[in-house]
């Protein structure tokens, strides 16, 4: 009997360990798979985080030059409202300046016109000097007051020449401040011009500079939200992936289980048949400890019912297994039992009919069981 156990653990150990071999592989393997998509969900997930920082960096810096944007045209439209108000200036003084041309012009007719005058005033002079002019005025006048009135004209005459004079000095020195006036007045509108002109270049090449940025920056924002997108699907399709990888470890888990439990089911099946047939050849009690008791023994083979037992053996793969039918508040199941007659056999099965001291053999044809019939036999609960 000790031998018997021996030889049932040492099955049971050789199953268990070939199986624990198996899942082991198979465990490692699929742990070394889910480690790796692990690993590259986590690079996955940074690379997304990463793509994230980048596109709220990029986008901040597009706000930034959208500001600058603004800036420029607020300034560039400043810079033309104040080169229309010096284009009006410039407009108003090209007014002034053709209006002192003008007046120049006049000055001048009148300086050309005195010029005349002069001429023939000096050719009179020639032909006729002063004092001569005195004389004739005193020997020609017919009274003393003619004389007054003749020399109060020839004095007024006189003296209109030296107004003349001095008026046409004074029209020169103002042409000529006038044309001083002009130019000055030019040279500082020129100034202005080329200063508002080189200001509108500048902010225009600014605002072609940061506008080339901002298309930049939008290429640069884009791109990174493809980068983005991509890292996002080739995040979903590991996480696809670890997925099917969890489910096939659990599958294997599973299905490992299974295949011990009926590796080892079988082992004890084929064990405990192997034992039964080994003792079924003992007809004598004697040596046997355990309880004993006298029962009422029918039979029964695999085809009077459904081939899997209580128990869970399958009766109809192993038709020549020592097994019997019994009541568990008797005999409980899973015991091993010496059955008088009959041999070692488990106690895998229970029965309808199978009440208090009873018992069913299982024998693996009808003759058989037609030749066991029903007796009382003596049993010994082994274990």
């Amino acid at each position: 009997m000790q031998l018997i156990k021996k030889r049932i653990v040492l099955v049971l150990l050789t199953i268990l360990l070939s199986t624990s071999g198996s899942m082991a592989a198979n465990a490692q393997t699929s742990s070394e798979a889910l480690h790796n998509a692990q690993q590259q969900l986590e690079q996955q997930q940074q690379i997304v985080n990463q793509k994230e920082q980048e596109k709220q960096t990029v986008n901040q810096e597009i706000q930034s030059i959208q500001q600058e944007l603004q800036s420029i045209n607020s300034y560039i439209t400043e810079n033309q409202k104040e080169m229309a108000d010096t284009q009006k200036k410039i407009d108003a003084t090209n007014q002034l300046i053709e209006k002192k041309k003008e007046d120049i012009v006049n000055l001048e007719d009148k300086i050309l016109a005195r010029k005349d005058i002069m001429k023939k005033r000096a050719v009179a002079l020639q032909q006729d000097n002063t004092v001569n002019m005195f004389i004739d005025i005193l020997f020609d006048s017919k009274s003393i007051a003619d004389f007054i009135q003749r020399a109060s004209a020839a004095s007024t005459l006189m003296d209109a020449d030296n107004t003349i004079l001095t008026e046409q000095k004074n029209d020169l020195q103002k042409i000529e401040e006038d044309k001083k006036v002009i130019d000055q007045q030019e040279k500082i509108l020129e100034d202005q011009q080329k200063i508002l002109a080189s200001k509108q270049q500048e902010l225009a090449q600014n605002l072609q500079k940061r506008q080339q940025a901002m298309s930049q920056m939008q290429d640069k924002y884009n791109q990174i939200v493809k980068e983005q997108a991509l890292a996002e699907q080739q995040k979903s399709g590991i996480e696809s992936q670890l997925k099917d990888i969890q489910a096939r470890i659990a599958q294997e888990e599973a299905a490992a289980k299974a295949r011990a439990a009926q590796e080892a089911q079988a082992a004890q099946e084929t064990s405990s048949a192997s034992e039964v047939q080994t003792g079924s050849t003992s007809t004598s009690s004697s040596g046997m400890n355990g309880q004993e008791m006298y029962v009422t023994a029918t039979s029964y083979t695999p085809f009077d019912s459904y081939h899997i037992t209580a128990a869970g053996y399958d009766i109809a793969a192993n038709p020549n297994m020592r097994l019997i039918a019994v009541d568990p508040s008797v005999i409980p199941l899973g015991k091993h039992v010496w059955v008088e007659g009959y041999g070692v056999a488990i106690a895998g099965d229970t029965g309808g009919d199978i009440k208090g001291h009873r018992i069913d053999v299982l024998l693996p044809t009808k003759a058989q069981a037609e030749a066991w019939g029903r007796k009382v036999v003596k049993v010994v609960i082994l274990d």
